[in-house]
């Protein structure tokens, strides 16, 4: 791979898994990135099945799911390292009204094939119900884009230009290519997520009250989230850091050590749907990734790739236009 045909400019999660679908095929590229900042580098990884207020199913999510897990299971071989922590989910219901929502919904056909096959035998102390939903789970996304980095870099396929001749340029930027680049009238959104130890269990991922909580391993929990519309740089704050401890007070409990504090902005563009096509200046684009990247950034590479060197074109509501950017 001494040529560059293609350039990826931006190495979060679309990048990287770009990449990744690039070297599976055998295409020449080089990837660049700013080796800092960036929401995929502190995202959570999150993958949740059934999201929302509304208990919905994550947006085809029986389509994107098996890509996913599939691909960062392949990627923990090649790379000799952990990525993917299966986890069940603990949806918990903080009103009566929220409950009487919920169980309306688990006789559904798109609901029911993600519940538990048997009842979890007890609800959290401050909450009405509780419901344990199967497919979750979360990616170590920090030592993926760190390992893929270090694999490429030793490949020869990164480069310290941040601009370079090739045939293809993508930009996966993120929010600072949707803030810098004006793809649209983005709907970016700052987080702000804290690593905690507690004794607490971690058996299963928490999602209630407005946040989450997923358990990371010896004792360690990462718990979010805050949006923040206004502010977006990657600072964190006093109000988002009360907004978390709140939260790790009603998911967790009460006693717990905090080891981080740390902010991102989420790349968002319309109806938090990923977003793949050619921006004005004729350069391609991966972006819109929005809170839910690990699940949908996987699949969506195959499409971008599949569509630029095989002129298969995916379905309009993967296609980004421009026009219905902010729809």
């Amino acid at each position: 791979m001494s040529e560059c045909k293609i350039f990826i400019l931006g190495q979060g999660l679309a990048g990287t898994c770009l990449a990744w679908r690039l070297f599976e095929r055998g295409i020449p590229f080089r990837i660049h990135d700013r080796g800092f900042g960036g929401s995929s580098r502190i995202a959570a990884g999150l993958i949740n099945p059934i999201t929302g207020k509304n208990f919905e199913p994550s947006w085809l999510i029986q389509e994107f799911h098996p890509e996913a897990v599939s691909f960062y299971q392949k990627l923990e071989e090649l790379l000799a390292a952990k990525l993917w922590y299966p986890l069940p989910v603990l949806r918990l219901s903080s009103s009566e009204k929220e409950s009487r929502k919920i169980a309306a919904k688990l006789e559904s056909s798109h609901i029911a094939p993600w519940l538990s096959d048997q009842a979890f035998p007890g609800v959290p102390t401050g909450f009405h119900t509780a419901v344990e939903l199967k497919g979750g789970g979360r990616v170590d996304t920090e030592l993926f884009i760190s390992l893929s980095h270090k694999f490429f870099s030793n490949k020869g396929l990164t480069t310290e230009q941040s601009e370079l001749p090739a045939d293809t340029t993508i930009l996966c930027q993120g929010a600072e290519g949707l803030v810098e680049n004006k793809l649209g009238q983005h709907r970016c959104a700052k987080g702000e997520i804290l690593t905690v130890r507690a004794n607490w269990p971690e058996s299963h991922i928490r999602i209630g009250a407005g946040g989450w909580l997923v358990p990371i391993g010896a004792r360690t929990f990462r718990i979010g989230s805050t949006y923040e519309w206004n502010q977006l740089d990657e600072l964190p704050t006093q109000p988002g850091l009360e907004r978390i401890l709140g939260l790790a007070n009603k998911l967790g409990g009460p006693d717990f050590e905090v080891i981080a504090h740390v902010a991102g902005i989420r790349p968002i563009l319309r109806r938090s749907q990923p977003l793949i096509g050619k921006n004005k200046d004729g350069n391609w684009i991966f972006n819109a990734l929005g809170s839910k990247g690990t699940l949908y950034a996987p699949k969506m590479a195959t499409m971008l790739s599949d569509w630029i060197l095989d002129k298969k074109e995916p379905l309009e509501h993967f296609r980004y236009t421009g026009e219905d950017a902010a729809c």
